[in-house]
């Protein structure tokens, strides 16, 4: 009878990252390559609590039940998700990610980084050195942003999960399926679309544009958008820079706009506390938008009163303790910019 060789039990953590907007057979690699070298897998979800855009539709806890939708029991069972937040900030990313996968090994045993290199955007698998790497061939060439095109742009439901069928699991076609069905799909399609044709439109490589964070007996300023990009989100007042002007006077003027606020040019520059340019490349999915956002504080006043216009759909003071809970409803990276100057992220 011939003997056999034991296979030793699977010990310590695997981790992948990634932002999974969709899940498809490629990022599957990753996930079953995880599997098989530890006990414990945790999936990095990035791009959490946000608003949904062209870029991220589905929001952390719909990525999660994609992956989920691919796994067997005894995986599901061995399966643990870290979402994080776009900070805009490798350091704070970097530390988020760190953080959370302490407090889920407790410390205890080897975490192993599995992932595979394909391009400039994937620098960030460089940023663990303490953590084992381990390099994954990609099997399935396939581009998120393209399936993505495909489930937004295409007119007919039938023909759209057909192509997709081949790059995705019967699990997550399925979920795509059903989600298709659902409100917010129609929204991001019209969103999906009308982004389609602002590219078309506004080609350069860099537009510039101006925010005023205004606050005022500890309340800031924000409107509701309008228009088809981030309908009904939350954002600061500002716009793009005009020809011959200034980032400060375009962020007064579109403050003015936007809101109704107008003062004295002293009272402002007397409340003028700081100002920052936030010129992430991926900070907007409409294209290379480079801002300059200036905070202003009016003190414990009475708050002015404001009323929504230009393509404001409403005008608000909103508490600053209120902040964090309108994390996922705060235009594009208009959350970054509030935690850099008032906090919103605990």
């Amino acid at each position: 009878m011939q003997e056999t060789t034991p296979v030793a039990p699977l010990t310590g953590t695997a981790v992948i990252v990634g932002r999974w907007q969709l899940f498809h057979k490629g990022h599957e690699t990753l996930l079953k390559a995880a599997l098989a070298v530890a006990a414990q897998v945790i999936v990095v979800i990035g791009s959490a609590f946000r608003s949904r855009d062209v870029r991220n539709p589905f929001n952390w806890e719909e990525r999660r039940d994609m992956i989920l939708a691919t796994l067997s029991p005894e995986a599901v069972s061995r399966v643990k998700f870290l979402p994080v937040r776009d900070y805009y900030d490798d350091d704070r990313w970097n530390a988020a990610i760190r953080e959370g996968v302490q407090q889920r090994t407790g410390g205890q045993g080897p975490v192993t980084l599995v992932g595979f290199k394909k391009d400039h955007t994937s620098y960030y698998l460089d940023h663990f050195p303490t953590w084992v790497w381990q390099s994954v061939r990609q099997e399935f060439d396939i581009d998120a942003t393209a399936l993505r095109s495909v489930f937004f742009e295409g007119a007919d439901p039938d023909a759209r999960m057909v192509v997709l069928r081949p790059f995705v699991s019967p699990g997550v076609l399925a979920y795509l399926q059903a989600w298709s069905r659902l409100p917010v799909y129609a929204q991001r399609v019209v969103e999906h679309n009308t982004v389609v044709q602002y590219r078309k439109k506004w080609a350069a490589d860099v537009y510039l544009t101006a925010d005023a964070v205004l606050v005022a007996n500890r309340h800031v300023l924000l409107i509701q958008r309008g228009g088809d990009v981030g309908n009904g989100q939350w954002a600061l007042p500002g716009g793009f820079v005009d020809k011959g002007e200034r980032f400060y006077t375009a962020a007064l003027r579109e403050l003015h706009e936007e809101t109704g606020f107008k003062t004295l040019d002293s009272t402002m520059r007397q409340a003028l506390k700081a100002s920052q340019v936030f010129d992430h490349p991926l900070r907007s999915p409409r294209g290379r938008l480079i801002t300059h956002a200036f905070y202003f504080d009016l003190g414990y006043v009475r708050l002015p009163e404001i009323k929504g216009a230009d393509d404001a759909q409403e005008a608000k003071w909103v508490a600053l303790d209120d902040l964090p809970q309108m994390e996922d409803r705060l235009f594009e990276d208009h959350a970054a910019i509030l935690d850099r100057f008032v906090g919103v992220y605990s």
